[in-house]
């Protein structure tokens, strides 16, 4: 399949609820709308975490931060902007997301992301990603698409053509947690 069908026909499965297993830009992960409250209750189900687990959702653009963000503070564009590698945020106040996935802090963590195929399916979606790992709780985080174990494989609607022989030696992405006052902590490297 090529490259522009399986952006369209991953939108499409996406805003029928389904889950998908897609090369991210930093390792292959399982996706659904973060909107969607039953899509993501499959995706705990499926892997066997904890919801209190927090998962990471993908924009396509920083502009939609504030759809999702009561009060996006202005060091994030400055952090976002200058960074050089995957940089995951954790931002106070998420709002338009399903409650599922929003901390019991009421914090959400964001990627903007920059892999070509995850920003198509983003900005045709018009909705943010579930993007977590591929991969069971407590298993080592795959990082190329052969690790990824079969049953995740097969535990997902939709499993992502393209990509799949691309060796990635990816390390998930970095992760800064913004606070009220706009200070932040490093909680990954």
């Amino acid at each position: 399949m090529n490259f522009d069908d399986e952006v369209k026909i991953s939108v499409q499965l996406l805003n029928q609820g389904k889950l998908l297993l897609y090369p991210t830009d930093t390792i292959w992960g399982i996706g659904c709308d973060a909107t969607n409250s039953k899509s993501i209750q499959k995706i705990y189900k499926l892997k066997g975490r904890s919801e209190s687990k927090g998962m990471i959702v993908l924009l396509d653009s920083a502009t939609k931060l504030k759809d999702y963000i009561k009060k996006v503070p202005p060091i994030a564009y400055d952090l976002i902007e200058n960074s050089k590698s995957p940089l995951t945020i954790v931002y106070p106040g998420a709002k338009n997301l399903s409650k599922n996935i929003i901390a019991d802090d009421g914090s959400i963590a964001i990627r903007i992301v920059k892999g070509e195929f995850c920003s198509e399916v983003v900005k045709l979606l018009n909705k943010p990603l579930v993007s977590t790992s591929a991969n069971f709780s407590s298993q080592p985080t795959a990082t190329t698409f052969d690790q990824i174990d079969e049953g995740i494989k097969n535990g997902v609607d939709h499993v992502v053509s393209v990509n799949r022989d691309k060796v990635k030696s990816v390390k998930s992405s970095r992760i800064i947690k913004i606070n009220d006052d706009g200070s932040f902590t490093v909680l990954r490297k």
